[in-house]
C-alpha cells in the first residue's frame, strides 16, 4: 500500500514525445520533418537548428509559420505467470493514448549584410496529453493483490482506475548572428522556457456499495528556465559545416495541488497518513520538482552534390545524465542520448523540391530507468515531404514522418515488490504530419 499514491501521482508523466531527446523536441519546422538533418541549413529554419548559418541566408526579412499534428500510443503489456500464487496467469495490455492538438511554431529572421537577428517560438519540450483509461499495472496489480490477501478476490468488486496528464515546455528563442570572415560566422542566443503541466487521476475499489480504496490526485506544476545558445558555421562553395551548443536549462516546477487524498477501509486517517505521508510529500502544495532540459551538442555538414541535389549528415548528443529529473532518475541511465541523422533533398524544377531523411535515437536505457509512468524506447525515424514554391516569395512545406520503436522488455523477479515473477513489455508508436508556409519579404 505504501507505493500506491506515489504511483498515481507519477502516472501522468508518460506524454506525447516528438523527435529529439527525453525532454527536448527538435522538430519545429516542417523542413526537419521531411529531411531531419537540418543542422547545417542556411534557410529560415536555421533560426533554431543553425543560427550562425543565417549569415548566408535571405537578405532582409523572412517569416515561417508551421503546424504539426502528432499521434502516439504508449502501451504496457504485463505478464505474470503465477498471479496470486494460485496458478492464475495474469496478462493484460494497458493502452496509453498520447495526443496533442495542432502544434504551431513561428520563425522570423532579418539579415543585413554581415549580421542577422532571428527568433523561434514553439513547444520545445515534451508537448501533449496522455490518458490511461484502465490505469497502469504498477498500482492495479498491487491493489488487486492486497484485496485478495484480505479475502476480497477479483471479480467480486469493481475497480475504476484512470490517469491523465499534460506536459508542455514552451520556448521563445532570440539569436544574434555575425559573419566574422567570408567563410566563418558565429551566433549567440538565449531561450526562455516555461513548463506547464498537471497530474490528475484516481483509483477507486468498490464492493456492494462499500468503498474499499479511494486514491485521488489533482496537482498542477509550473516553472521557468533559461538556456544560452552558441553556434558557429563554416560556409564555402558547396560545403557547409556547423556546430551548436545549448546549455542545460534548469527548470524547477512548483506544485499547485488541488487535491491529494487516500482512504482505505479499516484504516484510520492517522494510519493512512503514517503509511502515505512520506510518499505524498513530494506532491504537497508548494513542493518543487526538477524537470531540466539537458545540454545539447549538434554537429552537422551539408554538401551540394549538384546544383539540384543536396545531402546532409548530423549528430546530436543530449547530456541527460547531468540534467536533473524527478527522483534523480537520470542516474539510472547508462549514458546520454545519441542521435544520428541523414537527409537529402532534390530540386525537381524551380517549383518543386522533394526530400527524405532518417534518424537513429539511442537513449542509454536501463531496467531501473523504465517505469510504468515514464518509459522510453530506442527508435528509428523516417520522414519525407516536399517544398513547393508558390511564387518568388512564398514556399509551402508538407511532410510526414513516423517513428519505429524497439520494444523494451523488463523482467522482475519480485514484480512490484510482490511475491511473484512477472514482466512488462513497453511499446510505442508515433506518426506526425506537417504543413508550413515560408515567406520572404
Amino acid at each position: 500500500m505504501k507505493k500506491f499514491l506515489l504511483m498515481l501521482t507519477m502516472a501522468s508523466a508518460t506524454l506525447a514525445a516528438e523527435a529529439g531527446g527525453l525532454m527536448t523536441n527538435t522538430n519545429y519546422h516542417i523542413a526537419f520533418d521531411r529531411m531531419f538533418a537540418r543542422g547545417a541549413t542556411t534557410e529560415i529554419d536555421a533560426a533554431y537548428s543553425n543560427p550562425a548559418g543565417l549569415a548566408w541566408g535571405h537578405e532582409g526579412l523572412q517569416l515561417s509559420l508551421n503546424f504539426q499534428k502528432p499521434w502516439q500510443n504508449r502501451d504496457i503489456e504485463t505478464d505474470i505467470p503465477n498471479f496470486l500464487m494460485v496458478g492464475n496467469n495474469f496478462h493484460q495490455k494497458y493502452n496509453g493514448k498520447a495526443s496533442a492538438p495542432i502544434v504551431p511554431a513561428l520563425f522570423a529572421s532579418y539579415k543585413q549584410e554581415r549580421w542577422a537577428v532571428s527568433t523561434m517560438i514553439g513547444i520545445v519540450g515534451s508537448g501533449g496529453f496522455v490518458k490511461y483509461d484502465e490505469g497502469v499495472p504498477m498500482f492495479t496489480v498491487p491493489i488487486t493483490t492486497m484485496l485478495a490477501q484480505k479475502g476480497v478476490m477479483p471479480g467480486t468488486y469493481a475497480m475504476d482506475a484512470q490517469m491523465e496528464g499534460k506536459q508542455y515546455i514552451y520556448g521563445g528563442q532570440l539569436n544574434f548572428t555575425y559573419k566574422l570572415t567570408d567563410f566563418l560566422s558565429a551566433a549567440v542566443g538565449m531561450r526562455a522556457n516555461y513548463y506547464d503541466g498537471y497530474n490528475r487521476g484516481h483509483v477507486l475499489a468498490n464492493m456492494g456499495g462499500t468503498e474499499l480504496v479511494s486514491l485521488q490526485l489533482d496537482c498542477l506544476q509550473k516553472g521557468w528556465g533559461f538556456a544560452p545558445i552558441v553556434s558557429v558555421d563554416f560556409h564555402q562553395g558547396p560545403l557547409t559545416v556547423a556546430a551548436r551548443y545549448e546549455f542545460r536549462t534548469k527548470i524547477n516546477t512548483e506544485n499547485d495541488t488541488k487535491e491529494l487524498s487516500a482512504t482505505v477501509t479499516g484504516m484510520t486517517p492517522a494510519q493512512v497518513a503514517a503509511v502515505f505521508g512520506e510518499k505524498t510529500a513530494p506532491y504537497m502544495d508548494g513542493v518543487k520538482t526538477r524537470y531540466d532540459m539537458p545540454s545539447l551538442l549538434t554537429v552537422a555538414a551539408q554538401y551540394e552534390i549538384t546544383p539540384k541535389l543536396r545531402a546532409a549528415a548530423e549528430y546530436h548528443f543530449f547530456d541527460d545524465k547531468n540534467a536533473k529529473m524527478a527522483n534523480n532518475r537520470q542516474d539510472e541511465l547508462e549514458h546520454g542520448t545519441h542521435e544520428v541523422l541523414l537527409g537529402a533533398e532534390y530540386d525537381v524544377n524551380d517549383k518543386l523540391t522533394l526530400s527524405l531523411g532518417g534518424q537513429r535515437t539511442d537513449y542509454g536505457l536501463s531496467d531501473n530507468y523504465q517505469t510504468h509512468t515514464s518509459f522510453a524506447c530506442d527508435s528509428y525515424s523516417l520522414g519525407c515531404g516536399a517544398a513547393v514554391n508558390l511564387n518568388e516569395r512564398m514556399r509551402l512545406n508538407v511532410s510526414y514522418f513516423c517513428t519505429l520503436y524497439s520494444d523494451y522488455k523488463k523482467e522482475q523477479t519480485a514484480y512490484q515488490g510482490l511475491p511473484f515473477t512477472g514482466s512488462d513489455t513497453f511499446s510505442r508508436t508515433n506518426h506526425v504530419i506537417g504543413l508550413g508556409i515560408d515567406y520572404k519579404f
